[in-house]
Parts: C-alpha cells; sequence; structure tokens
C-alpha cells in the first residue's frame, strides 16, 4: 500500500511541476559506448515512475508465489502433522490391547512429523521388543539416539529396559551403570538399577545407591529395608563364599558405623559363623551385640544363640544368665531357652533341666525344644518330666491331626462348592 501511495504521489509531482519547467526544462543525456540517449526531465520522472512500478509489480507477484508455496507447505505438514497425532494415539490404544505388530507400525509411520518424535521411536521400539523382534527394537533405538542426541536419559533408560527384557543382563548392568553416572538421581533410573541390580547379583552396586533410593522417597519403609536385608544377605553371602570366615570378619571389621549397628546383620554375621563351625568368634560378636541392644531387639539373637557351641564360664553364658534374672516375663523364656541348649551341648543336664522345666511350665515349648527337653529328661533320669512331656507330644499330634482333618474337610467341601 505504502508503495503504490509513493508511486502516485511521484507522478502527481511530476505532472502538477511539469507545466512549470516545460518552458526551461532543459534536457537529460545519457551516453554509453555505442548509444546516446536524450529526453526531457519530465519524461525522466515518468520513465521512473514506470520502472519503480514494473519493480514492485515483480516483487509482489513473487512475494505471492512465494507465500503460495509456503502455504501448501505448511497445509501438507500440518495434515502429516494431524495424521501423525491421529496415529499416536491409535498406537497407544493397540499397545494396551496387546497389539504390538500394529502399535509399532502405527508409532514408526509419521514419527517424525508427532509432537515428540524420539518418544514414538522409543514406543515403537517396545512394541517390537514385545513381540520379539529385537533386530527392530534396536533399530528403533538407534534413529532415537540420533533424534536426541548423546546422553538423552530416556533413550538410554529405554534401552536398558529392552536390554533387559531381551535377556542380555551384562549390556542392560553397563546401560544401567552408564545411566546411575548421568542421572543418578533420576527415580525411573534408580528403579531400574534394584531390578538389573538385583537380577545380576551386583550386591555392591546395590550397596553403593542405597543411600540415593532412601533419600528419593519412592519405595516404602517396608520395601526399603527389605531391599536393605536383600542387600546385606547379599554381601554376607558374597565374602564368605569368596573369602571365608576370616575374609567375612575383614569385611566386618571395615563396615560403617550404619551397617555394624544394624541388628539384621549381626544376626546374620553369627548365623553364617556358626556355620562355617567359627563359635569363637560368633560368641564374640553375641556377646558385643548383647552388651548393646535391649531384649526387644534381641528376639533374633535367641535363635542363633541355641546353635553355639560356648563353655559354661565364658562371658556370653555369665551375661545370658544376669540378664535372665533380669528380664522381663516376655522375654524370659527366650533366656531359658537359649540356656538350656547352651547347657545340654555341654553335658550339663541339670543345670539344662531347669531352663526346659520352665520352658514347659509356660508352654512355651515348640517341637525341637521337646525333644531336646525330653533328652535332658532321660539324661537325668527324671521319669515325671519325660512323662509330661510325652503327654504334651501326644496332645500336640492329636491336635496336628484334627487341624488337618479340619483343612482337608475344608478344601473338599470349597471344591464341591
Amino acid at each position: 500500500m505504502f508503495r503504490v501511495l509513493f508511486l502516485m504521489l511521484l507522478l502527481l509531482v511530476g505532472l502538477i511541476a511539469g507545466p512549470y519547467i516545460a518552458g526551461s526544462q532543459g534536457y537529460v543525456r545519457i551516453e554509453t559506448a555505442s548509444k546516446v540517449i536524450e529526453m526531457s526531465l519530465v519524461m525522466l520522472v515518468v520513465f521512473f515512475v514506470i520502472v519503480m512500478a514494473v519493480v514492485y509489480t515483480v516483487e509482489w507477484v513473487v512475494s505471492r508465489f512465494c507465500r503460495l508455496s509456503k502455504g501448501s507447505y505448511n497445509w501438507f505438514f500440518n495434515r502429516k502433522h494431524k495424521k501423525a497425532q491421529q496415529e499416536t494415539l491409535e498406537g497407544l490404544i493397540k499397545m494396551s490391547e496387546g497389539d504390538y505388530s500394529k502399535a509399532e507400525k502405527l508409532f514408526s509411520k509419521n514419527a517424525k512429523h508427532a509432537d515428540e518424535p524420539v518418544l514414538n521411536l522409543l514406543k515403537a521400539a517396545e512394541a517390537a521388543q514385545q513381540r520379539g523382534d529385537d533386530f527392530s527394537a534396536n533399530k528403533y533405538l538407534i534413529e532415537a539416539g540420533e533424534l536426541a542426541g548423546t546422553n538423552n536419559v530416556a533413550v538410554e533408560l529405554a534401552r536398558a529396559k529392552i536390554l533387559m527384557q531381551q535377556g542380555k543382563l551384562p549390556a542392560a548392568r553397563s546401560a544401567i551403570d552408564s545411566l546411575i553416572e548421568l542421572a543418578p538421581r533420576n527415580t525411573e533410573v534408580l528403579r531400574l538399577a534394584i531390578q538389573i541390580y538385583k537380577d545380576s547379583k551386583a550386591y555392591n552396586a546395590l550397596d553403593t545407591i542405597l543411600e540415593s533410593i532412601g533419600q528419593r522417597s519412592f519405595l516404602s519403609a517396608e520395601e526399603y529395608t527389605a531391599l536393605e536385608h536383600f542387600v546385606d544377605d547379599g554381601l554376607l553371602d558374597e565374602k564368605m563364599n569368596e573369602e571365608g570366615q576370616d575374609g567375612l570378619l575383614t569385611w566386618w571389621e571395615n563396615q560403617p558405623s550404619r551397617r555394624r549397628k544394624s541388628i539384621y546383620v549381626r544376626i546374620g554375621l553369627i548365623k553364617r559363623l556358626i556355620d562355617t563351625d567359627d563359635h569363637d568368634s560368633a560368641q564374640e560378636i553375641a556377646l558385643e551385640t548383647l552388651k548393646k541392644y535391649e531384649d526387644e531387639q534381641l528376639v533374633p539373637l535367641f535363635e542363633q544363640l541355641t546353635r553355639l557351641q560356648v563353655a559354661e564360664d565364658s562371658k556370653l553364658v555369665k551375661v545370658l544368665v544376669k540378664r535372665a534374672d533380669k528380664a522381663n516375663e516376655q522375654y524370659a523364656d527366650d533366656y531359658a531357652r537359649a540356656l538350656g541348649y547352651i547347657y545340654t551341648r555341654e553335658g550339663l543336664f541339670e543345670k539344662a533341666k531347669v531352663y526346659f522345666a520352665q520352658l514347659i511350665e509356660h508352654r512355651e515349648c515348640v517341637a525341637n525344644d521337646r525333644i531336646m527337653a525330653l533328652h535332658v529328661a532321660e539324661q537325668t533320669h527324671d521319669a515325671v518330666l519325660a512323662n509330661k512331656i510325652r503327654e504334651i507330644n501326644l496332645k500336640q499330634v492329636s491336635m496336628d491331626k484334627k487341624a488337618d482333618t479340619q483343612e482337608a474337610a475344608t478344601a473338599l467341601a470349597e471344591k464341591s462348592a
């Protein structure tokens, strides 16, 4: 609009000023090597206006053509973009229906025109993997990696998941190690790391990320405790199997205070030392544990104490006797059981009988306790105690048979119904 107005004003000025300068207008001479052009000043203005009009016309035609081409391009692009969006939604539906072949085609067909082409390619890789096509899954992952660039967490996370699904555990382990370095606080990375490290029994790697897992708080308290116990048991078994009890004890001395204060780890260590017949080391750790913790925390320890072989005059036995005398009724039988087994193994049947009699009186005897108590009664020639134990055994057998019969009848009734 401005250009047309400019041309009209220029032409108007020429037409108005022309008559005034017609008598003394002079002329304009343009001379080249082979031609001479002469014209009046008015004609020069008219010629200039015509040339400018031609230039502006050509420019308008070119710009219109470009806008037409751009509009056509945008129309085709928008059409493909809308189609890609629709196919992505259909792919998600097919994925949820389990039609992985169709889902793969929908995700990959117009992936480059989707809102997030990388995510489309990752979903296509997932669908291909679900139908067992490792080659196509890897191809989509490579394409996604090229689009996303290096160190892309989403792509590497998908790669690690697919490698695990393919059963390539060493490769998945390598991928998750890199991801931990790349995004050590990413919740999804940590979730996948737990799964891969557990499957590959990488206890040290799991132990390294335990603190990060606890800070993220994506596991419940029970799940986190179970994971801690899994790591603790794994490290204990690994050290025991590779380096024996000496290596296990060296490892224990070098552990951080968090682990050395764990009653669970202490019980696990004592159990494994007893399994290897290293009762002296187990006794030292049991005594240290007994001194540091209260009765309610020591309940898991008592089971291991019944397996321990220690001398009558050992510090552990003295501490057990002292603690048993002061213990609440709730824990008195736990001490009695431990002392009864220890004295029986040492051949001190009279002392052992006192504690087994206490267990029987309180009806805290399990099957193994009654077997040991009967042995003690026979060794001390206490027919009364022996007969009492046999009566208890007969009653228990009768109760067990009755329970089995009721369970069988219930199962039969449920089956008939």
